[in-house]
């Protein structure tokens, strides 16, 4: 059983400021899986931790990540005609009811079943402490970056590929971006048709185990957009670098995409990442989840990327920076960062430099 110490305001502010140590302690939510199927992305600090409302919670706050990737107007002002669906395992009954306790904390708009804003298709009443902690991080981080976009939490049956692909269609047909905080090593193709959409943006994780030499799937795909990891160390100036933990790679199935042609990736296929957004644990954003571990939580991984970049580009979906290809063809929407690592790879697969690199892609988000 995993133990927390409370959080002193003091803590918190320094979470918010971009000040938690470099090093802390933090535990998987989701445990191994086997072949067929996947796991969530999302590290869980075992430090700190708050109580229930009105503690103060510690990690990032929605303003500290707008400001970070350059939002703040936009968050305030788009967004409102899109959905951002997020696609999960299991059921989460707490999810509506920390949803609002999340968005009441920061003074976003109200998100819930009544006023049309907040919907839930649930494919098993099963729940799962793990996974519904995943849930909290993803429809949170999505609140808050897109504060004015509906978000439509999908749960899965269970955590196989096969029941994920069921619950990605419905997603897919009832918003125009989705957010796959989970992954597993690709494999076989037999559902990669599944994962396209025609006018909007489908984001997965790059997973948290670094350069691996098994690409993740979906995110190596060539149709959706590859998120990975950054520590984001402080918020104004904005001080960021490559996650150790982010995964990068090269696909061994999928050939390298024409918007990767002419940038130097260090593979001959497709490789992962295209974009980042914070996903240290010691850098992590605050999570309001009552039925994983009751109250304020502090959570990293590239979860909190992938959905963070699938908000991003809802708030921006004018600007037409939704598909891979536009990402690249749009570069200086993101923060190139310049160091950090995630292996021994070398430059640009594992260690970042000037342009792509393995574990943050193009960047993060710079108002997109």
């Amino acid at each position: 059983m995993l133990r927390f110490a409370t959080i002193t305001p003091q803590q918190a502010t320094a979470a918010r400021r971009g000040l938690w140590p470099r090093r802390g302690p933090s535990a998987r939510v989701c445990g191994d899986v086997g072949k067929g199927f996947a796991r969530c992305q999302a590290w869980l600090r075992t430090d700190v931790q708050g109580e229930i409302q009105p503690d103060t919670p510690g990690g990032y706050a929605p303003s500290d990540l707008q400001t970070a990737y350059g939002l703040t107007s936009d968050s305030e002002t788009r967004g409102g005609g899109e959905t951002v669906a997020v696609v999960d395992a299991y059921d989460d009954p707490n999810a509506a009811a920390d949803l609002d306790a999340y968005r009441s904390r920061y003074g976003l708009p109200a998100c819930t079943v009544s006023n049309g804003c907040f919907t839930k298709r649930q494919y098993t009443s099963h729940a799962n402490t793990g996974w519904a902690a995943e849930e909290s991080v993803d429809v949170d981080m999505v609140s808050a970056i897109c504060p004015n976009c509906k978000i439509l939490l999908v749960e899965a049956a269970s955590p196989s590929i096969a029941d994920f692909t069921t619950a990605e269609r419905y997603a897919t047909a009832h918003a125009r971006y989705v957010s796959n905080s989970w992954g597993g090593n690709e494999g076989t193709t037999t559902y990669d048709g599944d994962y396209r959409i025609s006018c909007g943006a489908i984001v997965a994780a790059t997973g948290d185990h670094g350069y691996n030499a098994m690409a993740q799937w979906p995110a190596i795909l060539p149709s959706v957009i590859a998120a990975g990891g950054t520590s984001l160390t402080s918020i104004s100036p904005r001080v960021e670098t490559a996650w150790s933990g982010a995964g990068s790679g090269c696909s061994k199935i999928y050939a390298k995409p024409g918007f990767q042609n002419g940038v130097n990736t260090g593979c001959s296929m497709r490789a992962q990442a295209d974009v980042s957004a914070d996903a240290d644990p010691a850098t992590g954003v605050a999570v309001y989840d009552t039925f994983h571990h009751g109250g304020w939580l502090v959570f990293g991984g590239t979860s909190v990327a992938a959905a963070v970049v699938a908000a991003a580009l809802a708030v921006e979906s004018t600007t037409g920076v939704d598909s891979p290809g536009n990402l690249y063809a749009q570069r200086s929407d993101f923060n190139e960062i310049t160091s950090g690592s995630n292996g021994g790879c070398g430059v640009p697969l594992c260690t970042a430099g000037p342009g792509w690199n393995g574990p943050t892609g193009l960047g993060t988000p710079n108002g997109v």
